[in-house]
């Protein structure tokens, strides 16, 4: 028998007052190999990796565990890849952590199409829908067909400079320009579609998606865009002149912006850092060919999900 971290399956008996092997008997599904990745670090999120593994595997699908996932929550019998070759064997992953873990698995994933289901263990869970608590119901009916799907953008931003492509990466959330360490602001010149917009002095400049709009944009001020919105929104983060304010595009707008004067500045994509930036440097933002699909719950609704996380009334 599989065991999960010390504990077998046997042994726990029950999970969120049903027996987890009585939940979907005979299941049938269009997916076939599930990817199940963790949030690192986090004794909870192994537990409940091991509960859904077992539960998984008892209904004849393809188990595989992301690399780090495995080792942290000391499973064995399961296939294991890294996260950069896992979309390789799956058709759908489910992703228990935070909205961190998901804008990981998103970005890992961007070249393969894989439809992504978010368990929360994390804070807000904006893209994370179901509860661990009651997880294996909710995934039982994501994967016998009752789910509402749907396709997120994503961006691209590619840093040039002195004419040549030095790096690119994808966003699910945002592209974000900002000073790094240093006290000063730093002076920024943005460009829509070839046409001049303004010169702003600020810590930096927040790029974001719709589904972005409730991550550090909403922190800076900027608006909330429901997420099947065509656009993009660019947020300055506390700018010398008030006057900027946040502005929403189109999502077919291809945004330009040139590092102007920094002491110390840096590109970061989803929150993690991509590359330091020199001035004269020009980060060029656009929508990406690829998308993200999201599989929800049946009944989804965003609007209930922003009353929950933001507690309005």
């Amino acid at each position: 028998m599989r065991r999960l971290a010390g504990l077998s399956i046997a042994a726990a008996g029950s999970y969120a007052g049903m027996r987890i092997y009585d939940l979907m008997p005979a299941m049938k599904s269009i997916f076939k190999n599930i990817a199940l990745i963790g949030k690192y670090m986090n004794a909870e999120s192994s537990e409940h990796i091991g509960v859904l593994a077992e539960f998984l595997a008892n209904q004849q699908f393809g188990v595989v565990l992301e690399e780090i996932t495995a080792q942290q929550s000391l499973l064995s019998g399961y296939a294991v890849a890294p996260i950069d070759q896992i979309g390789q064997q799956v058709d759908l992953a489910i992703v228990l952590g935070g909205d961190g873990t998901m804008l990981t698995a998103a970005r890992a994933f961007v070249q393969h199409d894989i439809p992504l289901v978010g368990v929360n263990r994390g804070r807000f869970g904006f893209l994370t829908d179901l509860e661990a608590e009651n997880m294996l119901e909710g995934i039982g009916r994501i994967l016998s067909g009752e789910f509402d799907r749907e396709e997120r953008m994503l961006l691209t931003g590619s840093l040039q400079r002195d004419g040549q492509m030095i790096t690119r990466g994808y966003a699910l959330n945002d592209v974000v320009i900002n000073k790094n360490g240093a006290a000063k602001l730093i002076e920024l010149e943005v460009h829509i579609d070839g046409q001049f917009v303004h010169t702003q002095r600020s810590d930096g400049l927040i790029i974001a998606t719709p589904t972005g709009t409730t991550a550090y944009s909403l922190s800076a001020g900027g608006p909330i865009l429901h997420p099947t919105l065509d656009a993009i929104a660019l947020v300055p983060i506390c700018p010398h002149t008030l006057s900027n304010r946040p502005i929403a595009i189109n999502g077919d707008s291809r945004v330009e912006v040139t590092l102007m004067r920094a002491e110390d500045a840096c590109v970061h994509f989803d929150g993690q850092l991509h590359s330091s930036l020199l001035e004269g440097d020009k980060m060029i933002i656009r929508r990406a060919q690829e998308t993200i699909t999201l599989l929800h719950p049946r009944g989804h609704s965003h609007f209930a999900m922003l009353r929950e996380k933001l507690n309005w009334g």
